[in-house]
Formats: C-alpha cells, structure tokens, sequence
C-alpha cells in the first residue's frame, strides 16, 4: 500500500493528472468500436447495411453487458482494497483486450473481447473521480473533475483519428499501448487518505454493493443518480451511434459516417464539460447546472430528429457538435455520484453508477427497436428520449445539492 495523499493536493496534483489521462485512453477504447464499426465488420465479411447494424448494435450490447458486470466488480473493490488498485487492475485489463481485439478473425470473437474489454473500462473513471474527490478541498472538487472529465472526454477525438489514419485494427493496437503504457504513471499516484482511514477502522463495512438496496433512503439516491446519466448515453448510443441511419431516414444531402458524428459529438462534449462544472463552480449549486444542461439537451435531441430534414451533412455534424456540448454533464453526474454517499460505499457508487448508465443502452436498444417499429425511425426515438429526459429531470430536481458537502463520513 502506497502512503496516502496529503490532506489538501493541488488541482494539478498526480491525481488529477493521472485520472484524467486514464480517462483519455478509457474513452479513446470505450467510443473506438462506434468509430470503426462499419469499417470493421465489413472487414469481417458483414456486408449487408441491415447486418451491419443488427450486429453492430450486438457488438455494442456485449460491450455494454460487460460494463455493467465490470462497474459492480470494481466498484466493489474500490472500496474493500483501495481507489489505486481499480486503476491499475481496470486499465491493464482492457488495455489486453483491445491489444487482442485488433486480432479478431470472426464475429465472436469480436463480441467475446468486447464484453471482456466492457468489464475493464468499467473502473477508470469511477475510481479516479473517487480518489480526485477525496484528495482536493470540497471548495475545488468540481474543477479538479472538471478537468478529468474534459481532457478524457478529448480521447474520442484521437480514436477517430487513429481510425483513419491507421485503420481499425490497428486503432485497437495504440488503445491497448497507450493503456499499457499509462501504468507507468500510476506509480506516483498515493492512494486516497479518507479511504486509508475508513480502511483501519475495522468495525466499518466497505463495499457492500447489496446495502444500496436495503435502506430506503440510499436506495432512492442511488436510483435517481442512475437516471441523471441514461440521456448521455441515449444521445452516444442510439442518435450518434446510429448517425448513418440516422442520416438516411433524415434525407441528407450526402452519406454520413458513423466515426465522424462520434468526432463531433465528443469535440462538443470537451466544451460541455468544462462548461457544466464551471458552472456548478460558479453557482455553488450541481443540481442547477444539471437541469440546464438537461433542458438544453432536450432542445438539441429534437433539432437533430426534426430540425435539419434535407440538410446537408455539414449542418448534421455541427448538430452533433452541439449536441454534445448539451450532454457535457458527464463529469458532473458522476461528481455527484461521489459526493451522494459516505466513504465506505463512494467508489461502489462512483463505478456502478456511469457504467450502469452506460450499460443502459442494453435495454435502450430493444426500446428503441420497438418504439421506431411502431411509430417510425425518427418518432420512436424521440419518444425514447424524451422518456429519458424527463425522468432525468425529475431526477435531478429531488436530489439533495452535494456542492462544498464534506466527504470524510462513512454510511
């Protein structure tokens, strides 16, 4: 066990520096398949557009499942054996997977690896929000997230670009490097003073994920903190995801490429978190900020379905790029997530939450699939997100504020 981190860290301090980085290659991994999937199934001898999208959207499933399983094993561990030990564990598992995933020869295997990967992104960014929130003063806890989240959320960009330039196997090679090659850092990271304390206190249960279920109360935060997040990865996973289909049911004036609606939706997503944690900062209030963003969300879901019909695919790409500035709440939703619950149950909140979020998109899928069944490509989804949305809301607005809440207490 590493010493632990002194009480007051700078904001630039080896912990911020080092979460945010490691959340540059877990984004850069996590959003690469969305980048690269038509590109690569079709090199896997999935030609048919109807094919490549029913297994595109499995291939996303299992790397989802994997999530959800992964956000329940680390962030039980985060809080039973330490914050340091989910960062070096998570990022040298799924730096292997993707290493193996630029091997990949057939379907299954493919799925196999990214359900193995989804398990190891699941702990990156749970635990260094943990340990970011415990090692700055409450005064500098947003802009110490703020920064993690803002560098990280950049890694999409680099994927793409990797993507292009190198093709998609490859793209998984440098994830899997840069993710190996970022346990080098870790070494000068300590580990979470508040976390050492509660670990010496021998009478305190750390990391019983069941005990968010059996009383009311945490049950009630947990739960809506998980609504907080599902409108992010409605917007990634359906509407940016599926942007070429998108583009086809809007009849744009020229063929839309996945990779490039993921490049804008994240460049848009660097400002928004940057400009949602500011604004929590300034306003000394998480839950006010989360409610613009959330309506500005709204706002943009329904000029991307019925604002640009007929538009060219300039103007789509500039939609994807504000409407990622409108789901840049990322880093703040998993700040609160944090600051929700006491020491010996922050970081299995702070991991299951985001990748239970994530891993919504198991069941927004199958919603998705019926709602637009029923009521047409475009409709289906905006019912969806509009569901989404709504509940989200509701869920903000019935969530005690967390800004400047002291951390050092257990459940």
């Amino acid at each position: 066990m590493q010493a632990s981190q002194p009480a007051k860290s700078s904001l630039f301090s080896a912990a911020v520096i080092v979460a945010a980085l490691g959340y540059f290659v877990d984004i850069y991994d996590l959003i690469l398949f969305s980048i690269v999937r038509v590109e690569s199934l079709k090199d896997l001898g999935i030609t048919a557009p109807a094919e490549v999208t029913n297994q595109g959207l499995f291939l996303i499933n299992m790397q989802m499942g994997g999530m959800l399983l992964g956000g329940i094993l680390w962030g039980i561990l985060g809080d039973k054996r330490g914050r340091l030990s989910v960062l070096f564990g998570s990022i040298l598992l799924y730096s292997l997977a993707n290493l193996a995933n630029g091997f990949v020869q057939t379907v299954e295997q493919y799925a196999w690896l990214r359900l193995i990967a989804g398990i190891g992104l699941a702990g990156e960014l749970g635990a260094g929000i943990t340990l970011v929130s415990e090692s700055l003063p409450k005064e500098k806890r947003g802009y110490g997230t703020m920064i993690v989240a803002t560098v990280g959320v950049s890694g999409a960009m680099l994927g793409y670009w990797v993507g292009q330039k190198l093709g998609w196997r490859n793209a998984y090679f440098v994830g899997g490097g840069l993710g190996l090659a970022l346990l080098l850092l870790r070494v000068s990271v300590f580990e979470s003073g508040m976390f050492q304390q509660v670990q010496a206190q021998t009478a305190v249960v750390r990391g019983n994920f069941l005990s968010l279920f059996t009383n009311p109360v945490r049950l009630g935060k947990y739960l809506r903190i998980l609504l907080i997040g599902v409108p992010l990865w409605f917007v990634v996973g359906i509407l940016v995801t599926l942007a070429p289909e998108f583009g086809r049911a809007l009849g744009l004036q020229g063929e839309v490429t996945a990779g490039l609606a993921v490049f804008w939706c994240y460049f848009g997503l660097v400002f928004g978190d940057f400009m949602s944690g500011g604004l929590s900062q300034l306003w000394h209030s998480r839950n006010k900020a989360l409610k613009v963003f959330l309506v500005f969300c709204a706002v943009l879901v329904g000029v991307y379905l019925f604002g640009i019909k007929g538009a060219s695919t300039t103007t789509f790409y500039a939609v994807c790029f504000v409407l990622g500035m409108s789901v840049g709440f990322w880093a703040l939703f998993v700040t609160v997530a944090a600051e929700q619950f006491g020491t010996n149950l922050r970081a299995t909140v702070a991991t299951t939450a985001p990748n239970f979020a994530r891993g919504a998109v198991v069941g927004l899928v199958p919603a998705f699939k019926y709602l637009s069944g029923e009521l047409g490509f475009l409709t289906g989804a905006a019912v969806l997100g509009g569901i989404t949305l709504v509940l989200a809301f509701w869920a903000v607005s019935t969530l005690p504020e967390s800004y400047g809440k002291d951390l050092d207490y257990v459940e």
